[in-house]
């Protein structure tokens, strides 16, 4: 085994940089394979920092260098500096003035599949440069608080480079000899290298403009290839939505005169925010309807007003060091999510981030990756761009906004861009602006960034009819984590309705408080009693309304009582959770059936719980549609102290034909009620009835009765629109269809030019229940359309396989996790960030049978054996052993 450099970072270790970077000048001339860069900075000694150094130490990698000047005279020798695999040392510069620096490099894009720094995509030079990319493309202090004005010069072929992009405003232009073009562009602004870009090739431009609430005009602009100028419209409206909103509810307003985004193939994330020119991964920009689902134009909506968000929260106010990334990276969730909830349904919305919470960020936290919202440690930073430091650290952000309301939170954010504004900052900073504004302490909150794990809440709750008060004793608990093995109490914001037996609202009074049809509950200590007055009958509980703090909650409810919050609770994350809650008692005590081999029975209370839902009448129909949904088998795998992953899938298919059977009737009604064209319509009730009807469809697609399979075959053939078309697909491909290779071929055919819904193709094969799944997955890892230096091709393929499809990917024989080492040993050294991506579906495998933790631990240490193994898997796999 060989490592580069597996050396721990360590936040306690943070210093300032010894040198600081003032204007960057930086000239490309472009090739595929042999652009040479001239790099021209003017520096200076920090005075914040006590290095006695007079030594200049710069990152760089994977670099060829050509010659090093400084204060544009002084070519220097190889005496005068040191190259290493990962840094130029310039000795002796000047300490006393500020200097400049000349260095000319080479690098070779289209060798880079890392795609890190400036790399090839589909003839298209682009860069990717965070968090450490810069360094592969010259030698720099490459890290977020060195914070520099660049101005970009590149030179390249008219044919082959007709668009030559960069950062900011173009400021100069011209034509040279032998059919070569250079365009000049300036960002007026410091930025981190981070968040430099540079992008050349033939693309078009889909152009539009918008005024912003002080009356100025911004040139709105979508880099794509012309083949895919069509499906640009979406993203360019979603573009100006987002600017509006942020006008409206934060005050912010966009800086530059121009607004950029281009679209590439071949990129390792969903999209980055660098400043003015935001480079997006196809999959959150190309949208058309008979291409994209209604779920990929909600997700291009919020990905586009994400990386907009970013210009104030990430760019204008960046992170000191990459401990601090949820600065930026959770506060902008949180951003992006309520955004997409004004756009679309809060209920549904928020009900969809939590379920991805649980599922992925809980698991996270229970495993041997655990880490803080705010990590104190990291050999590869690559791997921290996590569901905890996004996800949770949004839900953060979003309990501050619970303690200090809406119109505090407004204040605390104005103070804080107020403060920060072109500084690279700490999550602290934002703490104290959220304290300063509002007049709060918020010491004991801090945990939040500090405190790996999930806190369980364990509620007993006593009703005294004589006092008629309700006494909740709730009590925290965190469970150990890596280099935490115990926890101070956190400050928790619990959020609770109570409700009388005929359903109605019973008021919230707590000692010496008003009463109030809902309350927050300030949890603070290791066990504490809140006492509830002038109840005159006993209440159900209602508790973490909205999902309040992100805890597991241990509540004991009996399957009536659930039923009933489903019925009659008003919070619609409470009602939701109640079903889902029903649901997953009765799959689990099936999984016990199963396991002990009982028969397996279907409780009525569910059939009945359901089929009042099914009578009601419901305007958000989305939502509605959600109701219908049982947990996942990934959510319900989290519930059992040892996965059966073969019992949960058996359980849980047997309820959802159950329920088909029982209820065949009403969802037959409501699929046909719901069965129409509304193709090219993206409002909520097309939206919702779409959704209605291809629920019912799957319900009824496991019934495998001829009239289902002509149903599921008829939408598939005549759809119009993806989302109902690659509904129909995948009922016909998740049960005994006649013509399920057929339909897949077909699919295939009509699709073959698409690139992102063949990604669906891959996909929906990868994570299928078929008895056949792992066979047509090895299969499919030969076929012509696909590739493992695509990232998304690999994500739909692999991925979707590993952390989609628990029950073929932990086949008792081990065959799942041999192959996926298999991949993960062949990206290591193509793309590493994406290989150590692919370890997260072993790092679980203490939560499995012994079996199965012998033959995932042994795939661990395969890959652990791998000659070469880059840091980014090294740290993955390395930290899933001990």
């Amino acid at each position: 085994m060989s490592v580069a450099n597996p050396n721990t970072i360590y936040l306690k270790d943070y210093t300032v940089p010894p040198y600081l970077i003032h204007d960057v000048d930086l000239n490309f001339n472009l090739d595929e394979e042999n652009t040479r860069v001239i790099a021209r900075l003017t520096l200076s000694r920090n005075p914040a920092s006590n290095s006695k150094d007079n030594a200049l130490v710069l990152n760089g990698e994977n670099l060829s260098l050509i010659r090093v000047v400084l204060n544009e005279e002084h070519e220097l020798s190889s005496s005068d500096y040191q190259v290493s695999a990962d840094s130029l040392t310039v000795f002796n510069v000047p300490q006393q003035r500020s200097f400049t620096l000349t260095i000319e490099n080479l690098i070779n894009p289209k060798a880079n599949t890392a795609l890190e720094g400036l790399y090839l995509s589909n003839g298209m030079l682009c860069t990717q440069c965070e968090a450490e990319g810069f360094r592969k493309i010259t030698y720099f202090l490459d890290r977020p608080d060195v914070m520099s004005r660049f101005t970009t010069t590149l030179t390249g072929d008219k044919d082959k480079y007709p668009v030559l992009l960069s950062n900011g405003n173009k400021i100069a232009h011209g034509d040279l000899p032998n059919n070569r073009h250079w365009v000049t562009w300036q960002d007026p602004f410091n930025k981190p290298c981070y968040l430099f870009a540079l992008v050349a090739g033939q693309l078009d431009c889909l152009e539009d403009s918008f005024i912003t609430q002080s009356g100025r005009p911004i040139s709105l602009q979508i880099f794509v290839e012309a083949h895919d100028l069509d499906k640009c419209g979406h993203a360019m409206q979603s573009l100006k939505n987002s600017m509006r909103w942020d006008e409206e509810v934060y005050g912010r307003e966009y800086d530059l005169d121009l607004y950029m985004i281009v679209a590439v193939g071949h990129f390792n994330m969903g999209a980055m925010e660098n400043k003015g020119l935001n480079i997006f991964n196809t999959k959150f920009v190309l949208a058309r309807p008979d291409t994209a689902t209604d779920a990929d134009y909600e997700h291009i909506e919020g990905v586009i007003a994400h990386e907009y968000f970013h210009n104030w929260t990430g760019n204008r106010i960046t992170c000191r060091d990459w401990f601090q990334l949820s600065l930026k990276e959770g506060f902008t969730v949180f951003r992006d999510q309520e955004f997409t909830g004004d756009r679309t349904s809060k209920a549904v919305k928020r009900i969809e981030d939590v379920n991805m919470l649980r599922t992925r960020q809980f698991a996270e936290d229970a495993g041997p990756l655990a880490h803080p919202v705010r990590p104190d440690a990291y050999i590869e930073i690559n791997n921290f761009y996590t569901v905890t430091v996004y996800e949770k650290g949004a839900e953060v952000v979003r309990m501050i906004r619970t303690l200090v309301g809406n119109e505090g939170f407004r204040k605390g954010s104005d103070l804080y861009f107020d403060r920060h504004d072109g500084q690279a900052v700490t999550c602290e900073d934002f703490v104290n602006a959220m304290e300063t504004a509002n007049g709060i302490d918020l010491s004991q909150f801090r945990r939040w960034y500090s405190q790996a794990g999930t806190p369980v809440l364990t509620v007993k709750h006593t009703y005294d009819a004589e006092q008629k008060t309700l006494t909740l004793t709730i009590r925290q608990h965190c469970p150990p984590t890596p280099g935490q093995a115990s926890k101070e109490p956190l400050h928790i914001p619990v959020n609770v309705g109570l409700l009388y037996p005929d359903g109605s609202a019973a008021p919230c009074q707590l000692a010496g408080s008003e009463a109030r049809p809902e309350v927050t509950l300030h949890v603070t200590e290791a066990e504490q009693d809140f006492v509830f007055e002038n109840l005159t009958a006993q209440p159900v509980v209602s508790l973490l309304r909205g999902f309040s703090a992100p805890v597991k909650l241990v509540m004991p409810h009996s399957l009536e009582e659930l039923a009933f919050l489903l019925s009659h609770d008003s919070d619609t994350f409470n009602r939701w959770e109640a079903g889902q809650q029903l649901a997953a008692q009765v799959i689990l005590s099936l999984v016990s059936d199963y396991q002990q081999n009982r028969p397996l029975v279907l409780p009525g209370i569910l059939v009945d719980a359901i089929a009042q839902v099914l009578a009601q009448d419901w305007q958000d129909l989305s939502y509605f549609a959600l109701l219908l949904g049982l947990p996942s088998e990934t959510y319900l795998a989290e519930m059992m102290e040892v996965v059966d992953v073969e019992a949960i899938h058996k359980a849980r298919e047997f309820v959802i034909t159950g329920l088909a059977k029982k209820l065949e009737n009403p969802l037959r009604s409501l699929y046909t009620q719901n069965h129409r064209d509304e193709s090219g319509q993206f409002d909520a009730g097309a939206i919702g009835r779409r959704r209605i009807k291809n629920i019912c469809l799957s319900y009824l697609g496991r019934l495998n009765d001829i009239e289902s399979q002509q149903w599921a075959k008829q939408q598939l053939n005549s759809a119009k629109n993806m989302t109902d078309q690659l509904a129909a697909l995948a009922v016909i491909v998740n049960n005994q269809h006649p013509f399920k290779q057929g339909c897949l071929t077909a699919f295939y055919q009509q699709w073959e030019n698409e690139a992102l819904v063949i990604d669906k193709w891959f996909a929906l094969q990868a994570s299928s229940p078929s008895p056949d799944a792992f066979a047509t997955v090895k299969t499919l890892l030969a076929h012509p359309a696909f590739s493992l230096t695509t990232p998304n091709r690999v994500r739909s393929l692999i991925g979707a396989f590993s952390q989609g499809n628990p029950l073929h990917f932990h086949a008792a024989d081990g065959q799942g996790y041999a192959f996926l080492a298999e991949q993960i040993i062949a990206l290591n050294t193509l793309n590493p960030q994406v290989a150590s991506r692919m370890v997260s579906a072993l790092t679980s495998w203490r939560r499995h049978d012994t079996n199965r933790q012998l033959l995932m631990k042994k795939q661990l240490e395969r890959i652990m054996a791998t000659e070469n193994i880059s840091k980014d898997v090294y740290e993955v796999a390395s930290k899933s052993l001990v």
